[in-house]
């Protein structure tokens, strides 16, 4: 493993890179260092945020088990701009079963790392008590694992920098976290929780490249909104083509809601949704359940 450079190799190193850079020729990847202050703090209103990751023994929120949690604390203004990142909690945990050498391979944590470990919940829940908001890239993932661990998760707003951000119209091709701090210039550690974390915070503190708007403000922008669901409960199967270009996605799990497709569309856009429901879909002017999503049930099991 590379030594970290010392003050005079950093800064030969960083004219290396500027030169490259100025040439036209070249793109530089630095990488991400982690720090406290962003932003000098103004004396404007702030809000405490909390970036949450999970590493797990799989996909399936229900069967699978947390192995790794991270919670990284941050500052930010109404605005969006973010002032201080704060000192990450990790933790390991023992899952029930074994972890799978495919898990160990994309993580890096083996069934050796977490024997004996637990997550200290009573931590979690001071750390999440006190957020104004809890933020994860791809909340549906990790917010229906950490409602399972607190009960805190549940009561809490979220927000999601993967879905949240229009990154396709500022320029990225994908949503990946990795693939967007490239984006941005960095590279960094993957695939362990609390380097996901605060690589994902640094990338909300940056301005995004085509509006110029504050990444996180535009964030907060988006998990304001409120939105809707709309459920195509009884849609003939033939049609299921038509609701899949039109964006719709198959709850297959049934529970606290209907086994049928369905869409989240903004207030603007509900009557218009359900009205192509009536038409296109069934042909009748049946009725259509529509229910009010804020930050606080989005990307919940409970909606």
């Amino acid at each position: 493993m590379s030594q970290p450079a010392n003050g005079t190799q950093r800064l030969q190193l960083d004219a290396m890179a500027t030169a490259l850079e100025a040439s036209g020729e070249f793109r530089v990847l630095r990488r991400l260092a982690r720090r406290s202050l962003v932003e000098r703090y103004d004396g404007s209103a702030t809000r405490l945020g909390v970036f949450v990751d999970v590493e797990t023994t799989g996909l399936d929120s229900i069967r699978d088990e947390i192995i790794e949690l991270a919670m990284v604390p941050f500052i930010y203004g109404i605005d969006g701009r973010i002032f201080e990142i704060r000192e990450p909690f990790e933790s390991l945990r023992e899952p029930s079963k074994a972890i799978s050498p495919a898990i160990t391979a994309l993580t890096g944590i083996t069934n050796e790392a977490v024997a004996g470990k637990t997550i200290d919940l009573g931590q979690i829940t001071a750390i999440a008590e006190s957020a104004d908001l809890v933020v994860a890239h791809n909340a549906a993932f990790d917010r229906r694992f950490v409602e399972r661990l607190s009960g805190v998760f549940a009561a809490k707003p979220w927000a999601c920098s993967m879905s949240q951000i229009d990154w396709v119209y500022e320029g990225y091709e994908g949503t990946k976290l990795a693939y967007l701090a490239m984006g941005a210039g960095f590279f960094y550690d993957r695939h362990r929780a609390a380097n996901d974390c605060v690589a994902a915070i640094e990338l909300l503190a940056s301005p995004l490249p085509k509006s110029g708007k504050p990444a996180m403000g535009c964030l907060l922008e988006s998990a304001r909104r409120p939105a809707w669901r709309i459920w195509a409960e009884n849609a003939p199967f033939e049609l299921k083509d038509e609701l899949k270009k039109r964006g719709y996605r198959w709850n297959a799990e049934g529970g606290p809601n209907p086994k049928a497709w369905y869409v989240d569309v903004d207030d603007d856009t509900k009557n218009g949704e359900i009205a192509y429901l009536r038409t296109e879909i069934y042909q009748a002017e049946v009725d259509v359940t529509a229910r009010r999503i804020t930050a606080y049930e989005r990307f919940s099991d409970r909606i």
